[in-house]
């Protein structure tokens, strides 16, 4: 079982149309993305967040319920608002965001629910909370209560840079997650930014030979290292429409794969067979608008390894 505690929001997905702009609504946020995500490619999986009681929040709890999740555990708080990330999305579909964020919901999540922990055999948590001192706090627990479980920990980067427009800040608060985690993922951008290396050539910086780092290469593929081992991993190649999620679909995937595996075990062939799987997750999540709509099943992966 792999729980997954962060933001569940709204992405409000701009189409342009003789010349005005509407939004579409869809459910997003990245922990939550991972977390479908996982459920999709027939791993189990769990999400703790928090919405605003408005009708954003009440969307999303109907929508999160009504996913293939073993559970869901969304608080309602009552004098905030829910979470919206506005997307503009370019003609190859990637995407630049822009957070409606003061005081709304995501990052103010209950320390009851690290219960569930005792439960988990994966823990994930997303970053977006580490940018308030609230967030922080509830992260440090989490932290602290999966080490004290002997549960696996896994942190994504996924780096806002409107959300933390300080990026030496950023990388100091960051660092104590990434350090403590037992899998990590970057984008190669976060890498670069994190290590200070082009490429690849700051992956063994991150790296130790208990720990497994993911690195996303786009229409490439993706990377690990663990220690001194590293291989890259190519992809398919697809028609992206929207990139919003491919990199969470790519991760919940992976998650998925090694969710009762000891990663340290692992062929490079195992590996790299998992990581094949995890990255056709990640293409195929661009065919489609929206982060969760545009999941593969299972069986859409597989036909594609």
């Amino acid at each position: 079982m792999i729980i997954s505690y962060g933001e569940i929001l709204a992405d409000m997905i701009g189409r342009e149309q003789n010349g005005t702009v509407s939004y579409e609504r869809y459910a997003g946020g990245a922990p939550f993305n991972v977390a479908c995500a996982i459920a999709r490619s027939g791993g189990n999986s769990g999400f703790i967040g928090s919405v605003g009681n408005d009708i954003i929040g009440k969307y999303l709890c109907g929508f999160a319920k009504n996913q293939e999740l073993d559970f869901v555990d969304i608080t309602i708080l009552p004098d905030v608002n829910t979470t919206l990330a506005f997307v503009e999305l370019a003609p190859d579909g990637e995407r630049s965001f822009c957070f409606y964020r003061k005081s709304t919901a995501d990052y103010m999540l209950s320390e009851k629910s690290l219960e569930y922990i005792k439960k988990a055999d994966t823990v994930h948590i997303g970053s977006l909370m580490l940018s308030e001192s609230k967030g922080i706090e509830f992260a440090d627990k989490a932290v602290e209560e999966t080490k004290k479980h002997g549960k696996r920990l896994s942190f994504d980067v996924n780096y806002r840079d409107d959300i933390f427009p300080d990026a030496a800040k950023a990388k100091k608060i960051y660092a104590k997650y990434a350090q403590a985690a037992d899998i990590v993922k970057y984008s190669e951008n976060e890498l670069e930014m994190f290590t200070g290396e082009k490429g690849l050539g700051g992956i063994k910086k991150v790296s130790r030979p208990d720990k497994l780092i993911c690195v996303t290469l786009g229409g490439n593929g993706s990377a690990y290292c663990i220690g001194d081992r590293v291989q890259i991993v190519p992809s398919i190649k697809v028609k992206p429409i929207d990139t919003t999620g491919a990199g969470d679909a790519f991760y919940g995937a992976l998650l998925g794969k090694l969710d009762g595996k000891n990663f340290l075990l692992l062929s490079d062939a195992e590996l790299n067979n998992i990581f094949r799987f995890a990255n056709i997750a990640g293409a195929l999540a661009t065919t489609a608008r929206g982060a969760i709509s545009s999941l593969p099943e299972k069986e859409q992966i597989e036909i594609l390894m």
